[in-house]
């Protein structure tokens, strides 16, 4: 009798939250493009040799490309879960400067609501990672290569 592992990421507790993580990516992409575009730009780090409204308007078509990724394309979501954790990394020394500046954004205006903010980033790129099955995926497939390698 063979016991039959699920594919990663394809729990329901993983795809509830994959599609709530998409749902939140849809809604932060969607307000880079509206009314909440200003406070956008405050994460904008000034040294970023861009144009800051460009950046906004990119980072928030990025969002919405990879959130609705992530609720449709369950197929690829293991791809599709490193590519939002990488994101996240990205858009990481936006958040440092919006911090060690000072600047206000989104209610952000003390140092320790922002500091707060720049804890939950890590959090966001394991919930990318864990919810896809990115890193069961990995895990699996470094235990497949190291047990090639066995004489």
């Amino acid at each position: 009798m063979t016991s039959r592992r699920r594919a990663p990421g394809s729990s329901w507790p993983q795809r509830i939250a994959r599609w709530l993580l998409g749902a939140f990516l849809l809604s932060a992409g969607i307000s880079h493009l509206t009314v909440s575009r200003q406070e956008f730009l405050a994460q904008v780090p000034p040294w970023l040799p861009l144009n800051p409204d460009f950046v906004v308007l990119a980072s928030g078509g990025v969002e919405i490309a990879l959130g609705a990724a992530l609720i449709v394309l369950g197929r690829w979501r293991v791809p599709v879960g490193w590519l939002v954790a990488l994101f996240f990394l990205a858009i990481f020394p936006g958040n440092i400067a919006q911090f060690t500046e000072g600047r206000d954004g989104f209610g952000l205006e003390t140092d320790l609501a922002r500091g707060i903010r720049l804890l939950f980033q890590p959090v966001l790129v394991a919930w990318a990672l864990w919810s896809t099955g990115a890193w069961r995926a990995e895990r699996d497939r470094r235990r497949a290569r190291s047990d090639t390698m066995k004489p």
